[in-house]
């Protein structure tokens, strides 16, 4: 069993009830951000800032989509994403296609070297995740896959 690191996070926000429920979300909110950040240190090798990966995964895992299905999945305004888009066209990463029926409609897909991009990133980032619960004892790393399970079940 993992020794109790709740000391080494941060008090939920003030105004949140003191109860098991918050704690034990708070606690996921704050290691979630800490292991995508160490996560991410593994992304220097893709040549990609955040808006551009995050944009090439939701169109590597989510399939091709309108420019402005796009953005609102981005949270992001769409001369914002027609600007991220156009960076990663000159990349070679996505490409734009008008839709069939409706010509208005702007799709954006990855490319091939987009998608091996970011399954380099990705095994990159996921490399960096095992190394740092290599040393875990088997139970606990057996409660980790567990945890991510139940919380992929909730996304």
């Amino acid at each position: 069993m993992v020794k109790d690191r709740r000391q080494a996070l941060p008090e939920p926000p003030a105004g949140l009830p003191d109860d098991e429920l918050t704690h034990t979300a708070n606690a996921l909110h704050s290691a979630a951000l800490r292991l995508l950040r160490r996560a991410r240190t593994a992304d220097a090798g893709m040549d990609l800032d955040g808006p551009r990966a995050s944009a090439l995964s939701v169109l590597v895992f989510g399939g091709p989509l309108p420019l402005t299905r796009l953005a609102a999945v981005e949270q992001v305004s769409p001369p914002a994403i027609s600007k991220t888009v156009t960076a990663l066209e000159q990349a070679g990463l996505a490409t734009r296609t008008r839709g069939g029926r409706d010509r208005r409609v702007v799709l954006v897909a990855a490319t091939d070297a987009g998608r091996a991009l970011l399954e380099q990133g990705r095994a990159a980032r996921v490399r960096v995740v095992a190394e740092m619960i290599r040393s875990l004892p088997e139970a606990d790393r057996t409660t980790l896959r567990a945890a991510a399970d139940l919380i992929a079940g909730v996304l």
